[in-house]
């Protein structure tokens, strides 16, 4: 990229766009734009009002840096430091997963089950917590235990709990899936287990942009032995044992994972499939189970 940029904020987005659409990254104008109002502080909206504006030396160096590494093709929302998820802004960083429109899936079907006003609630795998604090937000009166095997990934759902004033209600718990719950979950005693689990196959690795593949982090992508489904009999077992009759079990799948249900809800007679759900492309995404009734 020229070093020599047009001190307008118009010339300065033309000029980054350009480099980044030469590196083939996605949306490069809009990236840009991110990139230039977050070096210096303001809306993308402001941006786009103030475009006849000189930008500051400090901000068009941070800006020039941050183009750099979006060319190398570090996700926008490390650059950043943010994602919005359910009208939320959410910390992140490499530590977790960044969060995705479609996980607010299992939000809207956590929201449907009508668990009263102090439901159990379990997120299972929290990563950044954006499914367990939008939960907290939404239902005042929950109680929420979120785990996850990442230490560094409890550590930013805290600061995402505190950032909005939810922390006091959920426990976070460092373990394997479900296995922490048995610290202070009783059996039959969970209005809702939710888990957007690690489910990228290792076939499907490589294809994924460089943006997921090299960036975030591959225990949260992948699951050890690289078969996509192969949590998803644990998690089906944690719900069978820790939700109440009637508590639902709500887990985002993988492209083509719904067609593997009927298997995994095999010997689980304790569990009924109420609905799949497709996500904003279409696909299969979201498994809602219940605990049958007695």
């Amino acid at each position: 990229m020229n070093p020599e940029l047009s001190p307008s904020l118009h010339e300065l987005v033309r000029e980054g766009a350009r480099y980044l659409e030469e590196r083939d990254v996605p949306s490069p104008r809009f990236d840009a734009q991110v990139l230039l109002s977050h070096a210096l502080g303001i809306s993308r909206s402001d941006l786009l009002q103030r475009s006849d504006e000189a930008a500051p030396e400090a901000a068009s160096r941070h800006y020039r840096e941050s183009l750099r590494r979006r060319g190398e093709r570090v996700p926008l929302q490390h650059l950043t430091g943010v994602q919005e998820f359910w009208s939320l802004e959410f910390e992140v960083s490499p530590a977790a997963l960044i969060p995705r429109p479609e996980t607010e899936l299992l939000v809207e079907e956590a929201l449907r089950q009508g668990v009263g006003p102090s439901p159990r609630i379990a997120d299972i795998g929290t990563g950044s917590g954006n499914i367990a604090v939008a939960l907290a937000r939404e239902l005042p009166g929950a109680r929420i235990v979120a785990t996850d095997t990442s230490a560094a990934a409890l550590e930013l759902a805290r600061r995402n709990a505190q950032r909005h004033g939810v922390a006091g209600r959920i426990q976070f718990l460092q373990g394997d899936l479900a296995a922490p719950l048995e610290e202070s979950v009783e059996p039959e005693s969970l209005d809702l287990l939710l888990s957007n689990p690690p489910y990228i196959s290792a076939e499907e690795l490589a294809s994924l942009q460089p943006e997921v593949r090299e960036y975030e982090p591959i225990e949260a992508l992948m699951p050890q032995a690289g078969d996509g489904l192969e949590l998803y009999p644990a998690l089906l077992d944690a719900a069978a044992w820790f939700l109440r009759p009637g508590g639902a079990v709500i887990l985002e799948l993988p492209a083509g994972g719904a067609d593997r249900i009927p298997s995994l809800m095999t010997g689980r007679e304790s569990l009924e499939l109420l609905t799949v759900r497709t996500d904003y492309s279409g696909i299969l995404r979201v498994m809602v189970a219940r605990r049958r009734l007695p």
